[in-house]
């Protein structure tokens, strides 16, 4: 069983090596707990057993390091930048159905939870995805 945890480990460890995040390294130190456990028992339960358990050890130890010194930073893009600002409906928007706005002279697709009729200003929300959230501006 020694080759079947070894397959294993390469297995994980490829996975890891080709992901970008750490998605498989913990069960990878469970598959080299798993081939130590053969040198004493040849019971497949038991080395699976140790398997899971140091996998999850090993998750639940390293997880709070990780976030600790990984970064989560968000990289802004100009496209941020129209967030609160007001444009004008230069198409109708519905409920139903997309408008479009323009900002800073470009034209984006806009969505509201209202009707706003050609010409009116509006309020940028906020961005799904390409499509600003927009309201009428009040007044």
């Amino acid at each position: 069983m020694v080759m079947g945890w070894f397959i294993a480990f390469v297995i994980l460890l490829l996975i890891e090596l080709f992901t970008v995040g750490l998605v498989s390294i913990w069960f990878a130190i469970g598959a080299v707990a798993a081939i130590i456990t053969t040198v004493f028992t040849d019971s497949i339960l038991i080395q699976t057993i140790v398997f899971v358990v140091v996998s999850l050890i090993s998750l639940l130890l390293t997880k709070p390091l990780i976030k600790k010194f990984k970064r989560f930073d968000v990289t802004p893009t100009n496209s941020d930048r129209v967030i609160g600002k007001t444009g004008e409906v230069t198409k109708k928007i519905s409920t139903n159905k997309y408008g479009e706005v323009k900002i800073y002279g470009n034209i984006w697709t806009a969505t509201s939870d209202e009707v706003i009729e050609v010409g009116k200003k509006v309020k940028v929300l906020s961005i799904d995805g390409v499509k600003l959230i927009v309201k009428k501006e009040d007044k």
